[in-house]
């Protein structure tokens, strides 16, 4: 294999409250490789977001207490504010979650998307517009000419989050993370969307770590997935081995929570009983033996690792690290 591209070994960020410390993301790691595209799922809360957050140093008033963030052999977590903002924008770039508050409601769309250029660089504004214009078109926004002295304002939902893609491609970065690009888009839009990732995909050989809590997009976009619960990883593998025979009873969950196209008998949706832990007071042991239908007594006493299970899939579970399969998985 290749060297990755992106590297997150043991990275843990933690928010200082008056009630205790949060572990937004407690020991994660994960490899990027040039052009691939790499899924990150899990229940709102789970610590996808400050992850990507943390990747791009933007996770504050959250700090990165330990682990490692290497992009091209340099560790981000070490470098200067300054190196930081040169990454940042032209060799990673980020869709932010909500396009509809991500852009600057007084500045010009064209202008924004132009942005990165310009800082940079160093382009002047002439020329820094007209890549707004070109990307705006690529991105397929009609007459981009005229939309560029729009304001988000009179763009569409869908549109903003055209506009967002476009400027996160203008430097053409090295690496595209993607936070919920389809959140709160009609199906048509959502579609259109994926496609337009797909094709950047191609055209510029991104790597693209794509974070949603919707399987389907993943199933459609990704050739690797990580499941997230409680800041941490429990289970990852490549897209077709984790769906068909899920490892961690989270997975399996998430997986018969969602409605299936190819049954003929359509069965009411089971959703996972309980909630998310509180993050400030983890239970112990495994952070989800309290909602687990497949909980062993170990569950609740020990913390397990994200180790090998079968031959392509890691999973953090005690139950199927001894070789247990998850019945009606």
């Amino acid at each position: 294999m290749p060297q990755p591209l992106l590297e997150v070994h043991d990275l843990k960020t933690q928010f200082f409250t008056p009630e205790g410390v949060v572990k937004a993301v407690d020991g994660v790691s994960l490899e990027l490789h040039a052009g691939e595209t790499l899924g990150l799922v899990g229940e709102s809360g789970s610590g996808k977001s400050v992850t990507a957050l943390s990747v791009m140093r933007l996770q504050r008033p959250g700090k990165i207490v330990g682990g490692e963030v290497r992009f091209k052999g340099r560790d981000l977590t070490k470098v200067s504010d300054a190196e930081m903002r040169e990454i940042r924008g032209q060799e990673i770039a980020m869709i932010f979650q909500d396009p509809m508050t991500s852009l600057n409601p007084v500045f010009r769309t064209g202008w924004q998307v132009g942005e990165p250029v310009r800082l940079h660089q160093g382009w002047d504004k002439a020329r820094a517009m007209g890549v707004a214009v070109s990307m705006l078109g690529k991105v397929g926004i009609p007459a981009p000419e005229k939309r560029a002295r729009d304001y988000p304002h009179q763009f569409s939902g869908g549109m903003r989050q055209r506009a967002m893609i476009a400027m996160g491609l203008t430097t053409t970065p090295k690496v595209l993370i993607a936070d919920e690009p389809t959140t709160a888009l009609d199906v048509t839009i959502q579609a259109q969307i994926l496609d337009l990732l797909r094709n950047v995909n191609r055209e510029f050989g991104t790597a693209t770590i794509l974070i949603t809590h919707n399987l389907g997009v993943v199933a459609g976009m990704c050739e690797r997935v990580m499941v997230m619960y409680a800041g941490r990883i429990v289970e990852s593998g490549p897209t077709v081995d984790v769906f068909a025979h899920p490892k961690h009873p989270y997975t399996w969950a998430l997986l018969r929570s969602i409605p299936r196209l190819d049954e003929e008998r359509h069965e009411p949706l089971k959703p996972i009983e309980g909630l998310p832990p509180d993050l400030i007071n983890l239970p112990s042991g495994c952070a989800f033996h309290p909602r687990c239908h497949f909980k062993v007594e170990r569950c609740s006493r020990d913390v397990p690792a994200l180790n090998p299970v079968g031959d392509t899939q890691l999973a953090a579970c005690w139950v199927t690290q001894s070789g247990a399969e998850l019945k009606g998985a």
